[in-house]
């Protein structure tokens, strides 16, 4: 049975993609969730499903243009209308600029750009046919700042931030919302906590990003009215230095 309302998130991990899908999924949208594996999407899909919503699980790599068309195109015939698409692929790894191979370096541009790219281009294939939908895409601090060690980190997500300023600008007046999301600072993880236990401690219950919240965030951008859209919204904690 095809539902009207589609919502994609395209890396659904644990943390803020799965908060996403959870979050649109409550407000009666069908989910589709992609991750590079679909096994590892079966407890997001059982929880959503445990909580009375619908949710379905594809494996996907967004670097792979093959992929990413024939995944639009699939959700489009047997799902729904994509109304829509949250891009959240990540790429955050730490390297010194001399053990930054060029292997390393297009990984990430693939994982943050190219994807991006990709992502982007099809879903605004499918809603300028009905002149609606919402883009959002998960940037981080590194799209507004390189720091040391983060060089084709910051490369890949300021790339992701001008291929969104420039889709908002041109698919903006066409009925399209495109948002950038800047991520600054830590999301509260079993991985951020295992990794990192001192900054966790010392960050406190106002110093990490609380996935949900994050969520909360996206569901609004979605909500704005057309006379009001937000392009660029930035989330850090209280105590975050920026």
């Amino acid at each position: 049975m095809s539902n009207p309302s589609v919502c994609c998130v395209i890396g659904a991990g644990d943390a803020t993609g799965s908060a996403v899908a959870k979050r649109f999924a409550r407000e009666g949208y069908t989910v589709c969730a992609a991750r590079r594996t679909e096994a590892a999407l079966t407890s997001l899909v059982n929880q959503i499903s445990a909580a009375g919503g619908r949710a379905l699980a594809f494996g996907l790599d967004a670097r792979r243009e093959d992929q990413v068309v024939n995944f639009f195109n699939r959700i489009e015939a047997e799902v729904g209308p994509i109304e829509v698409v949250v891009f959240n692929v990540g790429g955050n790894v730490r390297f010194p600029i001399l053990e930054t191979t060029a292997q390393k370096y297009f990984k990430v541009w693939e994982m943050c750009a190219l994807a991006g790219f990709l992502v982007g281009r099809e879903a605004a294939r499918v809603m300028l046919t009905r002149g609606r939908g919402t883009l959002l895409f998960t940037g981080a601090t590194a799209s507004l700042r390189g720091s040391a060690g983060f060089s084709a980190f910051a490369g890949g997500k300021a790339a992701l931030r001008a291929l969104a300023q420039s889709m908002a600008r041109e698919l903006g007046p066409k009925g399209l919302h495109i948002a950038h999301v800047v991520i600054d600072g830590l999301i509260d993880t079993a991985a951020i906590r295992a990794n990192f236990p001192q900054r966790v401690a010392e960050a406190g219950v106002d110093g990490i990003l609380q996935p949900d919240h994050i969520a909360e965030a996206y569901w609004w951008l979605h909500q704005q009215p057309r006379d009001t859209w937000t392009f660029e919204l930035d989330l850090r904690p209280s105590m975050e230095r920026w």
